[in-house]
């Protein structure tokens, strides 16, 4: 598969129906932005857990810009938001597909329920779990998550927690849920699907413009990531552009090169 390398990130560069025709058998799918990538810049364990996904597709029309800007161009923004309703209308027919949607509040993912069954016909969502706040770092509430899980039969997880904690959960617990061949990290996907929170006017979101929409929706929530966070991101970027940059998580080219130098000596 063609991966276009931004940061420290391989991105899948593939269109959404190939995605979903290899979802077929299965996989894990994560959904970098620019958010990701500066966390991904910080946290070595949400590195570690991002280079085991199958798959990696461009959340955001900023990274399409950008991978032109480096001269290796993704051709399709696949975001979560957009991933999630063409994964269940393209699975609709298929009763092997039943989706746990895991996230939000209790009310909000059920009316997300609701309404998806009612668009395709079929109870394609079998269940819903809505976890506390920090359930994370609660074991035995996960493992009760766990046990929710499988109890379901459900084959696919859908999980909308936020970045790194979704991908980071599948991670820890992908293993132990016995039927579930595809994973989803969604984000804010069940807030929209469920119209609690209203997407950006399609224009907005094809120049590239989501981010701004976002952020007047919930300036409290969401002004740091999207303002602070992309000096340093296009920084970085213009280091790739001119050979500078290097991965954080491994050694430096010179101390590579170094070694290289005395293998050859010996």
């Amino acid at each position: 598969m063609i991966q276009v390398n931004l940061l420290n990130v391989d991105i899948d560069n593939i269109t959404m129906l190939e995605l979903l025709e290899k979802l077929r058998t299965g996989g894990v799918v994560f959904t970098p932005n620019v958010d990701h990538l500066m966390k991904l810049q910080k946290n070595l364990e949400f590195y570690r857990v991002y280079q085991e996904a199958d798959y990696r597709v461009c959340d955001s029309k900023i990274l399409i810009y950008v991978s032109k800007f480096l001269g290796t161009p993704i051709q399709e923004k696949i975001s979560g938001s957009d991933l999630f309703p063409a994964f269940y209308t393209y699975y609709q027919n298929d009763e092997n597909i039943k989706i746990f949607l895991l996230g939000d509040e209790e009310q909000v993912a059920q009316q997300a329920q609701q309404i998806i069954n009612s668009k395709v016909g079929r109870n394609i969502i079998v269940a819903t779990h809505s976890p506390s706040f920090g359930f994370e770092k609660n074991e035995e509430e996960c493992l009760q998550i766990v046990r929710t899980i499988n109890a379901s039969n459900a084959t696919v997880l859908a999980i909308g927690v936020g970045a790194p904690k979704q991908e980071m959960w599948i991670a820890k617990y992908r293993k132990q849920l016995k039927h579930v061949k595809i994973f989803l990290a969604i984000g804010a996907t069940i807030k929209f699907e469920a119209g609690d929170v209203k997407r950006a006017p399609k224009w907005m979101s094809e120049v590239g413009l989501e981010w701004f929409y976002r952020m007047s929706s919930e300036p409290q929530r969401l002004w740091k990531r999207y303002l602070l966070d992309a000096v340093p991101f296009f920084y970085l970027i213009v280091k790739q552009k001119m050979n500078l940059y290097e991965n954080p998580w491994l050694p430096p080219k010179k101390y590579i090169e170094l070694s290289s130098d005395l293998k050859g000596g010996l």
